[in-house]
């Protein structure tokens, strides 16, 4: 089997981490990316692989970070775009964006577009870790995208991984006939810092309390995730959907994540805060897209 080299974000800890110890014991060369440059140093050295720590709220940094990466190599046969995170308060970036949709989202939307051409070659897997929260807490509305009329910590959340499922669809949609395959997957309920380090009151609750004992590991989740690096597009999972764990869940989905209108809608717009406004989508102009009510 020809080596394959992976970009995994959001590798310093939690599922990240995890799902890289487990990746590393195989032939496949990875890159790591994480925020903290310690934690990430230390996964990075004891599985003796190469990193680049890049801070997802300001964008200089993720654009840094796919320089980096074309530095290293010409093919990327799978993309995960795992880093993210949830915050108690509003913040605007340097960039101009809510923090948590620009972490969550925008980073991975640059970072994917800026490395697309080496994807297309390498007909690549694109996995895009999504959550629950999607459709728990979910609704975008394309007019309030920095969540300023009223900010709630799970509705940014939500939205924002509501936006990683719309993304997934968006690049099966543009790209799948030139060889790109692209899933989103929520892991599992994972207990983590991810949940420990928010500030906000339910999340500490749920993750800083002996109720984190019902949640599952961060090897638990690793291997969702590397179900999803390791499958067979078209076999193993389809393309352009959205599973919970290893299952497709037709019932229970957000209703706006098959709203095609949408998925166009949004792809612009990312283009445009990304600062890539050439990302336009045809089959999106005309249409109106649908908004939570």
């Amino acid at each position: 089997m020809t080596q394959r080299t992976l970009v995994l974000t959001g590798a310093s800890d939690g599922i990240g981490a995890a799902a890289a110890r487990e990746l590393a014991q195989g032939d496949d060369r990875l890159l790591l990316v994480g925020r903290s440059p310690g934690k990430l140093s230390a996964v990075a050295q004891s599985l003796g692989t190469e990193s680049f720590a890049a801070d997802f709220e300001r964008l200089e940094e993720v654009r840094a970070l796919a320089a980096w990466v074309r530095e290293r190599t010409d093919r990327i046969d799978v993309l995960v775009n795992n880093a993210g995170g949830v915050f108690a308060e509003r913040v605007v970036t340097a960039d101009g964006n809510e923090r948590t949709m620009q972490v969550n989202h925008y980073a991975g939307f640059l970072l994917t577009n800026l490395l697309m051409d080496l994807l297309i070659r390498s007909s690549a897997t694109i996995v895009n870790t999504s959550s629950v929260g999607a459709h728990a807490f979910g609704r975008i509305d394309l007019a309030d995208l920095d969540n300023a009329r009223k900010y709630k910590t799970m509705k940014a959340y939500g939205d924002s991984k509501l936006a990683n499922i719309l993304f997934a669809k968006g690049l099966h949609a543009r790209y799948h006939v030139q060889g790109i395959s692209a899933v989103a997957l929520h892991p599992g309920n994972i207990a983590s810092n991810f949940g420990k380090e928010t500030g906000d009151a339910m999340m500490k609750f749920i993750y800083g309390t002996p109720l984190a004992r019902l949640l599952g590991t961060p090897q638990a989740g690793a291997a969702n995730l590397i179900w999803a690096i390791n499958g067979e597009p078209g076999v193993t999972w389809q393309s352009g959907e959205y599973y919970d764990g290893r299952r497709q869940l037709p019932r229970r989905a957000n209703p706006q994540q098959d709203d095609q209108a949408l998925i166009g809608a949004l792809w612009i717009e990312s283009g445009r805060r990304v600062g890539l406004p050439h990302l336009d989508w045809p089959s999106a102009h005309g249409a109106t897209p649908t908004t939570a009510p």
